[in-house]
């Protein structure tokens, strides 16, 4: 019986790094966050219901979910994220069910989900909850950095996040992401994905 580990952190904190070194280690990673973006590129799943409940102003000229008009949507009118989600959480659901049990042989399992403290219903869903965590102006550096975005706009993105204190609060291990070159985070990683697996 494997493993379950719920993996997250807030935007930029490296919760992506530490799932590819846990896949590295071994570890099957279901990515909650590919889910979605499959599910919502052209041709996806959930395109029909997702246009069906906002109109085709939320469909992008290549036929993708236009997901710079649907955050705006979400930020302006909170009641939006939860018509959206409760289109695609089904959807992901079933779909992270199915390579759960693709990956039972596996000695780990990790799921890794960006909204696992916010979204209240994983803790019982895993034995585990581990969290990158890194200080607010770390993370607004590394996202301005890789994404181009304004210091604005990742601060209303945190804003809508868990607290740090809260994550931390849902932890059963904690990675401090901050002054890590990337072999000091991948040996902790391994020593982590050693002890669990």
């Amino acid at each position: 019986m494997p493993l379950r580990i719920g993996l997250s952190g807030g935007i930029g904190s490296g919760k992506s790094t530490v799932a590819a070194l846990l896949a590295e280690a071994g570890a099957a990673v279901i990515d909650t966050d590919a889910i979605s973006r499959a599910l919502t590129a052209a041709a996806g799943a959930a395109l029909p219901a997702i246009e069906a409940a906002f109109g085709p102003a939320v469909i992008a000229a290549d036929g993708a979910l236009d997901r710079v008009r649907m955050r705006e949507l979400v930020f302006a009118d909170p009641p939006t994220l939860q018509r959206l989600e409760a289109i695609l959480h089904p959807m992901i659901g079933a779909e992270t069910d199915r390579l759960a049990q693709a990956a039972a042989d596996r000695a780990l399992i990790v799921f890794d989900v960006p909204l696992l403290v916010e979204s209240g219903r994983w803790r019982a869903r895993v034995d585990r909850v581990l969290i990158v965590d890194c200080a607010a102006e770390t993370q607004i550096a590394r996202v301005m950095a890789r994404s181009g975005w304004t210091r604005e706009a990742v601060e209303a993105v945190l804003r809508k996040q868990a607290t740090r204190a809260q994550r931390r609060a849902a932890a059963d291990a904690l990675i401090h992401n901050d002054g890590l070159d990337l072999d000091a985070l991948r040996r902790l990683v391994l020593a982590l994905a050693a002890r669990w697996g």
